[in-house]
């Protein structure tokens, strides 16, 4: 039992490191010369085919394919996958415009905005634990994106990017949970990733016109895809049965120092110490939230 807790935690890890690497990527794609419109659009692209190619290849289970087979659940989870592909698509445009280390810490306010979304939703009034959860991860998001210095100069646009990012992964977040949950994982993933891609090719339909760089697909659009939309599913899919979604969503916040770390390393974006108290704080709100859930 314990080696299987430890295998999944590891698949854990591993996956959300995935995550954490995304954004450095992107920004270094940035300074090439490349667009947000190229970066999605090949990250999108070039995963859906290699979540098409995997599915092609998976072992089919008939009770599972006959449960979630049809056109309204293809197109459900196409519909899940928009929010997705904005997720992307608005994460990318505020690592544009502020530092990854600020940028990874707005998306990451999702943890309460899944709190709010719980409370309309479901009825659900949260306990005093997860409402000090909510108020520590503000207070870490103040230390952490500095807004305490005053020399500091804030890019409301990178900010404004940011929250919406945080607002559409909290749909993606809710929506993972709740649609056609019963549909095998690699399946789920590939036509969410389908509705993803269909919204970005809306939205930079233009750009597709215009002067669009086809040597970002080389370049960047593997690694980000491999990184942001192949290995994610497939490690979590794995993890989260052996260790169950409490522990493995604590896990899954190593997302955050990872991505800070990467931006540190390779974009030499520095970071102070108020900045890694704040993070240090988001990490144990959300590692009391989830000990809660575990709990009840």
């Amino acid at each position: 039992m314990k080696n299987n807790a430890l295998k999944g935690s590891l698949f854990i890890a591993l996956g959300a490191s995935s995550y954490g690497m995304l954004a450095t990527f992107v920004k270094m794609a940035y300074q090439e010369g490349f667009t947000t419109a190229e970066v999605t659009l090949s990250q999108f692209s070039l995963g859906f085919s290699g979540l098409f190619i995997l599915t092609l290849f998976s072992k089919r289970n008939p009770e599972s394919n006959t449960a979630s087979s049809g056109i309204k659940s293809i197109l459900r989870l196409m519909m899940a996958g928009t929010s997705l592909g904005l997720t992307s698509v608005f994460y990318y445009m505020s690592v544009k415009f502020i530092p990854v280390s600020v940028a990874i810490v707005l998306l990451m306010q999702t943890v309460w905005m899944g709190v709010i979304v719980e409370m309309i939703v479901h009825k659900k009034t949260p306990g005093l634990r997860k409402i000090v959860s909510v108020l520590v991860i503000l207070a870490g998001t103040i230390l952490a994106t500095n807004l305490l210095k005053e020399s500091v100069t804030i890019n409301w646009e990178g900010f404004l990017w940011g929250n919406l990012a945080a607002l559409s992964y909290t749909a993606t977040m809710y929506s993972s949970n709740n649609i056609e949950i019963n549909s095998p994982p690699l399946r789920r993933s590939l036509f969410m990733i389908l509705g993803g891609l269909i919204v970005i090719s809306l939205i930079f339909n233009s750009s597709l016109n215009q002067e669009f760089s086809y040597s970002v697909f080389l370049r960047w659009g593997v690694l980000i895809s491999l990184f942001g939309t192949v290995l994610p599913p497939l490690l979590f899919t794995r993890g989260m049965p052996l260790t169950g979604i409490s522990l493995g969503a604590i896990i899954a916040a190593i997302e955050i120092p990872v991505t800070i770390l990467m931006a540190y390393i390779w974009l030499k974006e520095p970071v102070n110490f108020l900045q890694w108290l704040g993070v240090i704080l988001i990490l144990s709100a959300i590692v009391a939230m989830n000990i809660e859930q575990k709990r009840s």
